[in-house]
């Protein structure tokens, strides 16, 4: 028998073992911090059966690898110190070791795009950034992923970076900020892991167990796991959603745009970007416009499946052949192509219709890419003399596909957070309500499931930190039915109903023409107070609403968490208040004394709520004498 090199021999007995990847998750790298103060989960994934034996300073534990390769060892508590080496070694010979790891305090932030809004796009960004030297505070980001399923591993996996000018500049700046201002009085070391979308709703955020308890999401999430086995089915299922959807909207009127109904206009070759076609009534359109074209097969061409190519949409399309829905993307970005399964196709004239929904900017069917239906022997039919119809503004916006990255259900819960596994935080931070604005009643029971399923696998009272929505908008001339303002309430009550929560009220520090207000240097610090409040420091959040009764003519209102009294700005009169009844509410003067807020009730008038600052950019003076505002409510009035 011929010898094996020493050295080649080694590399062969080598190779299984490293084929198998790494054995730790991807938030154990260098650099990370971890949590003191509890038993640490440690986890990852190695060969099923495999021992793995992880090792952090003078802690051990061993566990083996499930059926599924999944293994987790629960440290024993460490306090706060470092640096640490971090080993996990299996049985095989495979080992991972990770340097540099701080024990501490990890918070995760997340959200939309006011979390995501960098340093570098924030106030005073260029000193900010060069002024950050702080070995001990250390940023993990998470890149932007969805899934239909719940993924195990990151699609990249985070790297940790000291908050050194190279790296904050990139991060979130009201994560960073919180964290900022939280290390000025307590040195222990800190981690922020973020992992935040711009314009992404809640609901995309949770799981669908986490769904099912906070509303009715049954048919979503059917229809979502319908996709993971059956991907046409499902994609019909959706198609004939939209069709019962815009049924309603038209007074259940039958066939549909799908179906070549309605008044069509010819769009121009090549189609494009509707903003550009020189059409006075897409010249700055947001909505919804529906395009539909055509293809006449032969009997022998209309046998067995296809695929359609329709190109990029911006941003938001469901496509249907022959009143079949066979397809729905979100992603301007993104070049559809879509399965059309046998059967679908007929002899003659098949119609091929897009509803494309566009939210901001530019909307419409656009790219180089050529638009065909490709036949299963590979005849490609070119699909180019389009037709399109506008859909009323009145109509509203469709309900998004289950699987939408940022409006479906559980898709940035199975893309992001799921591979988090069971790391352990100190707590979680939350910015996010804009993408919900149009939906409020439902966002007070998706928030409260939100931070509940935050602490799944943490301590039970982990903190939770809740911005509210700043002022954007129109300038308010009269009282009015904010939906902003909803979501805002629907915030306060989560937090309040919480027990574990705090509320940072920015309705003073937005900016009524940018809905991302640049000022985060304040959302840190508010956030930063909620910490240290809900950690039993001596600190509040900022007056918020107890009780309201009527006394005489007047409605008295008292408030917690004033620093020292309430204080009006600019004015001896209180600016902000609302009395309402059943025929609606008006505008009331007021007066602040100590913690309470007396309102004068109209002539005219039984007050059955006392609002305040309800509008979308509310006008008020009310603070207390630690700056914060008074923040936005609405209650009932006892008599």
């Amino acid at each position: 028998m011929r010898r094996v090199a020493p050295i080649l021999l080694a590399a062969l007995m080598a190779t299984p073992a490293a084929a198998q990847g790494p054995l730790l998750n991807g938030l154990f790298a260098d650099h990370a911090v971890v949590q003191r103060g509890r038993p640490l989960p440690v986890f990852g994934e190695a060969r099923p059966g495999e021992a793995v034996t992880v090792t952090l300073g003078d802690k051990s534990a061993t566990a083996t690898a499930g059926a599924n390769g999944a293994w987790r060892v629960d440290l024993p508590a460490m306090t706060a110190g470092g640096p640490y080496t971090l080993e996990a070694r299996a049985a095989s010979g495979a080992a991972q070791t990770v340097s540099d790891v701080l024990v501490g305090d990890v918070w995760l932030c997340s959200g939309q795009s006011n979390m995501e809004l960098p340093v570098e796009r924030g106030n005073n960004s260029w000193s900010e950034i060069r002024s950050a030297n702080d070995e001990g505070l250390r940023m993990a980001y998470v890149d932007h992923a969805d899934s239909r399923s719940p993924r195990t591993t990151f699609v990249k996996p985070p790297a940790w970076k000291a908050a050194r000018p190279e790296a904050v500049g990139s991060f979130s700046a009201a994560c960073y900020y919180m964290a900022r201002e939280l290390r000025k009085t307590d040195k222990t070391p800190l981690g922020l892991v973020h992992a935040s979308w711009g314009g992404s709703a809640i609901e995309a955020w949770l799981s669908p167990a986490a769904l099912r308890k906070a509303g009715d999401y049954g048919n979503d999430i059917a229809t979502l796991e319908l996709s993971l086995k059956d991907r046409p089915a499902a994609d019909r299922r959706w198609g004939e959603t939209i069709k019962a959807w815009w049924s309603l909207r038209h007074n259940g009127a039958a066939g549909g745009p799908w179906a070549g109904d309605g008044a069509w206009t010819p769009a121009p070759q090549g189609l494009g970007v509707w903003e550009s076609w020189g059409v006075p009534a897409l010249a700055d359109f947001n909505g919804m416009v529906w395009f539909d074209t055509t293809a006449t097969l032969t009997a022998a061409q209309a046998k067995g499946a296809a695929s359609l190519e329709i190109g990029m949409v911006d941003e938001v399309d469901t496509t249907y052949v022959n009143g079949v829905g066979v397809g729905s993307t979100s992603g301007a970005g993104t070049v559809r192509t879509y399965p059309v399964s046998a059967g679908t196709l007929k002899a003659g004239v098949n119609r091929i219709v897009v509803s494309a929904l566009d939210t901001y900017a530019n909307g419409g069917l656009y790219g180089d890419a050529a638009r065909a239906l490709v036949l299963a022997d590979g005849t490609r039919i070119p699909l180019t003399a389009w037709r399109y119809q506008i859909e009323p503004k009145a109509t509203g916006e469709p309900p998004r596909a289950p699987w939408d990255t940022l409006s479906g259900v559980s898709t940035l819960y199975n893309g992001m957070f799921a591979p988090m596994g069971p790391y352990a935080f100190k707590g979680f931070a939350w910015y996010q309500g804009e993408s919900n604005a149009g939906r409020p009643q439902t966002y007070e029971p998706l928030l409260r499931e939100l931070l509940a399923e935050r602490r799944v696998g943490q301590a039970a009272d982990m903190p939770a930190l809740v911005v509210q929505l700043a002022n954007y908008g129109k300038p308010q001339l009269a009282p009015e039915d904010s939906w902003w303002a909803w979501v805002r309430e629907s915030q306060r009550l989560a937090v309040a109903k919480d027990g574990h929560a705090a509320l940072a009220v920015i309705t003073d520090i937005g900016d009524p023409s940018d809905i991302h207000p640049t000022n985060k240097q304040d959302v840190g610090k508010r956030l930063a107070r909620g910490a240290q409040r809900l950690a039993g420091q001596a600190v509040t959040t900022g007056p918020s609403p107890v009780s309201a009764r009527r006394v005489g003519d007047t409605v008295e209102v008292r408030f917690e968490q004033v620093a020292e009294r309430l204080a009006t700005r600019g004015s001896d009169r209180a600016i902000g208040f609302e009395l309402c009844d059943a025929a609606g509410c008006r505008f009331a003067d007021a007066r602040v004394e100590g913690d309470r807020a007396v309102v004068v009730i109209p002539a005219g008038l039984t007050p059955a709520k006392v609002r305040f600052a309800w509008a979308d950019a509310p006008t008020f003076n009310v603070f207390d004498m630690a700056g914060l505002p008074l923040g936005p409510f609405e209650v009932a009035v006892a008599p």
